[in-house]
């Protein structure tokens, strides 16, 4: 099964060389570097890696990445944080049920396995709330909005993203459970990230990412 990761990155290079250390690799890696004003592309590069330069936001680093991939795309992607949060032992998890055709896009849920403190109050509780409403929109209870997940390439291509920046993951849960795509959230780890958030880690970004992923719940409610 031909993969490829997405890393979205912004200011990460504290963490992001150990990340691309720890990678499988098999899989092709593309940085998304979407306004880094560190080293982070530099460090990218000296691995080896593919890097992409995408306009601010979440979301259009992963779209980015997407165009980047177009061209030659692969079976599956798999989005995954640059920060260190991911334990890489969680990509055979992760990618399982997609090998045993048991599933179009997989989550991987953190709920369960997450280390102590390496999830602040302000993200469990916005992660609640947000599945919550995600779930009365819907009907589909997801435990978790995390990042770390997988798809297949025609699964992401027919949903059609666009969200531009935090409400990608509600976007694309949402499109996903409307599309009737096979949906399976797997258990992982989620480390102490490397660095500090930019979504969780000062009351004003949690407070901007919480509203805009409130106001894309309403916005992809239908």
């Amino acid at each position: 099964m031909q993969v490829a990761v997405l890393i979205p990155v912004l200011n990460e290079e504290a963490a992001l060389p150990r990340v691309l250390e720890e990678l499988p690799s098999a899989f092709r890696v593309i940085v998304c570097d979407n306004g880094s004003t560190d080293r982070s592309a530099a460090l990218a590069k000296a691995a080896g890696v593919e890097v992409v330069s995408t306009a601010r936001g979440y979301g259009n680093a992963i779209l980015g990445g997407l165009a980047h991939l177009r061209p030659l795309p692969p079976e599956v992607v798999v989005v995954c944080d640059g920060d260190h949060s991911v334990d890489p032992d969680d990509f055979a998890a992760l990618l399982a049920p997609l090998e045993r055709n048991e599933a179009d896009f997989v989550l991987g849920d953190r709920t369960r396995l997450a280390a102590p403190g390496s999830m602040p109050p302000q993200q469990v509780y916005g992660n609640i709330l947000a599945t919550k409403l995600i779930h009365l929109q819907s009907g589909f209870r997801f435990r978790d909005m995390g990042p770390f997940r997988a798809i297949r390439w025609a699964a992401i291509e027919a949903l059609r993203m666009k969200d531009p920046n935090y409400g990608w993951n509600v976007e694309m849960q949402l499109k996903a459970v409307r599309a009737g795509l096979r949906i399976v959230e797997v258990p992982v780890h989620n480390r102490e990230r490397i660095g500090r958030s930019k979504v969780s880690g000062s009351f004003r970004g949690a407070t901007r990412a919480g509203a805009k992923i409130l106001w894309s719940c309403w916005r992809y409610r239908r």
